[in-house]
């Protein structure tokens, strides 16, 4: 009888547990600083994702390292549902570069996919070039004297960047800066030549007039930007560059936690709020479990792994 009793209030406070979480504000580590891809995304879900949780969601930008400090941050909290990590295609090559992937890649579990969406590259009004092809031709007319800014090595930008390099076989500089938001205001200013950074970053600076799109990396035209050729279009083949963005966890989060997370986080991709971001900013929901997530970042690593090697990028 006794066990039987202590059977029952175990079950009963498991299930006490599981309907009283979240109890407290969640954490969402964004490991780039405001203005970026990842912030812009993170919170946009993290808005919608604290009135269905019944909590506030906290942003924590931590940029810096090409997202390294953000994900080391985030590696070291508590694995009780309370801290999120905003991550997206450079993650996975940010662990590989800076860590030890077999070990570091346990660190955390894949919580859901958020959206997904391509690069576009943009110039400033100031570079006198109206197509990607008038680009490449400058570039190469003036070898190293072109620059394009870069979230950080390791990131989404620094990898699409290094593979239109790669594939336009062009000589420039890629300048390092602390997260996406920092090189898109250089651009706008006109220090930085041209940006190849996610299409949620950079479609707005386009409608306003501060920017200039010359191509699309993904397979067809943007929807919010049809009068943009994509890179095939353009002439160049082979630099397509799509972004996805997702949230982990730390390693261990109670499976109560990540079944809720998954649950809501899903169902604020779905919203029609959501669904209308997406597609004013060229990007679309992900719809995967959280199995198949974690098959899309390694198959990724794998990717990205082969650009990072053929580019010779080093952790700095």
């Amino acid at each position: 009888m006794r066990l039987l009793l202590g059977l029952l209030f175990a079950l009963a406070a498991a299930i006490a547990h599981a309907q009283a979480y979240p109890a407290k504000p969640v954490r969402l580590i964004i490991p780039f600083p405001p203005g970026g891809s990842n912030d812009l995304v993170g919170r946009a879900v993290a808005a919608q994702l604290g009135e269905r949780l019944g909590q506030s969601v906290i942003i924590d930008n931590r940029g810096g390292g090409g997202g390294t400090i953000g994900i080391n941050a985030a590696a070291k909290s508590a694995a009780d549902g309370y801290t999120l990590l905003l991550v997206s295609v450079g993650y996975p090559v940010s662990i590989a570069l800076h860590w030890m992937p077999e070990e570091s890649l346990q660190w955390f579990v894949p919580v859901a996919p958020i959206g997904t969406g391509p690069s576009l590259l943009v110039v400033p009004n100031s570079l006198p070039v109206n197509s990607m092809q008038e680009l490449i031709t400058l570039a190469k007319s003036k070898p190293g004297a072109l620059n394009a800014g870069s979230a950080g090595p390791g990131s989404f930008q620094h990898l699409a960047t290094e593979l239109f390099r790669l594939q336009a076989g062009i000589d420039i500089v890629i300048v390092q800066y602390k997260g996406g938001g920092p090189a898109l205001t250089d651009t706008i200013a006109g220090q930085v030549h041209m940006n190849i950074g996610s299409a949620v970053q950079n479609i707005p600076h386009v409608r306003s007039g501060k920017l200039r799109a010359l191509g699309v990396g993904g397979k067809s035209r943007l929807a919010a930007l049809p009068e943009v050729p994509t890179f095939a279009e353009g002439g160049l083949s082979g630099a397509e560059a799509t972004n996805w963005w997702g949230m982990v966890a730390p390693a261990g989060t109670p499976a109560a936690a990540l079944e809720r997370l998954q649950k809501e986080i899903a169902a604020v991709v779905e919203s029609p709020e959501m669904q209308k971001r997406f597609q004013l900013e060229g990007a679309e929901g992900l719809r995967m479990t959280p199995r198949e997530f974690g098959g899309l970042i390694a198959a990724d690593t794998a990717k990205w792994t082969r650009v990072v090697k053929e580019a010779g990028i080093k952790a700095e």
